[in-house]
């Protein structure tokens, strides 16, 4: 039987909101099996907690937002990424505050501490969301779809007029079964737009965005001083995102995800729509790790 995994012990750290600009501390805990990944507010009385689930999603603008009975958590997507990525199934995330911290901007700093926490298989049979049919939305010109493939994949395309972006790659098809999350995606950092500033700041937003946690590009070029962490860290980094976003399913995917310069809003809608439909997927378990795809099975080995 391929099993749940949790982490082993506890690990902390703590951040900066890159939204809010607020010190947060959090702290990665274990869960018992088929917990999922639950989000708690340590700094509120009785340490309310929000299951990070598709329908718990409040906010998309600039971040995800997850909210229960009256207290959220935003910025949540690269935790999960990296979650995912990770193969983690339950955990419990303390924030003390209402935003995760954003650490260096990518996912890098999540995998680091989950690798830190150690690994811990459960007893009781890992649950996977399979797609059996194609589901797709499209908002203008923006495009997102789910379609079978019996591992996992995420394709993304970005489109900047821009000559940053010009001069890098635009697209990608990550096939899991041949990537790995932790050395190929997690790297990849958030960006944003000098003339961007003002408008975020107007809305509250933005407020702890730095060169040490932004790749930052003014009208000709990335401000900063080690430049890009890769070709495609642009369109990477909205990959990262996706993923984030799909285990808000609150299990491991096997299907392929392509977006077209879609984001957090787009991709939950998604999620939503294929849950909403019962003819469009189904959970299934797995024997062993001869009949699991190649992507889960290099997973389950780490």
């Amino acid at each position: 039987m391929i099993k749940q995994r949790t982490l082993k012990s506890i690990v902390r750290a703590s951040g900066v909101g890159v939204h809010t600009g607020k010190k947060v501390a959090l702290a990665l805990r274990p869960a018992p099996a088929d917990t999922g990944i639950v989000f708690c507010r340590s700094d509120l009385p009785g340490n309310p907690a929000i299951p990070a689930r598709a329908l718990n999603v409040t906010n998309t603008t600039m971040a995800t937002v997850i909210e229960k009975d009256g207290a959220r958590v935003s910025t949540v997507e690269h935790l999960m990424s990296a979650f995912a990525g990770m193969g983690i199934d339950n955990a419990f995330v303390d924030v003390s505050g209402e935003e995760v911290p954003i650490m260096d901007g990518s996912a890098g700093t999540f995998v680091f501490l989950i690798q830190s926490a150690g690994i811990e298989e459960q007893a009781a049979a890992k649950r996977y969301l399979r797609v059996l049919k194609r589901v797709e939305l499209e908002d203008g010109d923006k495009k997102v779809r789910l379609e079978p493939f019996d591992g996992f994949k995420v394709g993304f395309t970005i489109e900047f007029s821009h000559p940053v972006f010009d001069a890098t790659t635009s697209e990608v098809e990550i096939d899991f079964g041949d990537v790995s999350y932790a050395r190929d995606v997690a790297r990849a950092r958030t960006f944003g737009f000098t003339q961007e500033v003002e408008m975020l700041r107007s809305k509250g937003l933005g407020r702890g965005g730095s060169l040490d946690n932004v790749v930052v590009i003014d009208d000709f070029r990335v401000l900063n001083a080690e430049g890009l962490r890769m070709d495609d860290e642009f369109v990477m980094h909205k990959a990262l995102d996706a993923v984030g976003d799909l285990y808000m399913l609150g299990r491991p995917l096997i299907g392929a995800f392509y977006g077209h310069k879609s984001g957090h809003a787009l991709n939950n809608l998604l999620v939503r729509k294929l849950l909403a439909d019962a003819t469009a997927w189904e959970e299934v378990t797995f024997d062993n790790l001869e009949s699991l795809p190649r992507a889960f099975a290099k997973l389950q080995l780490q």
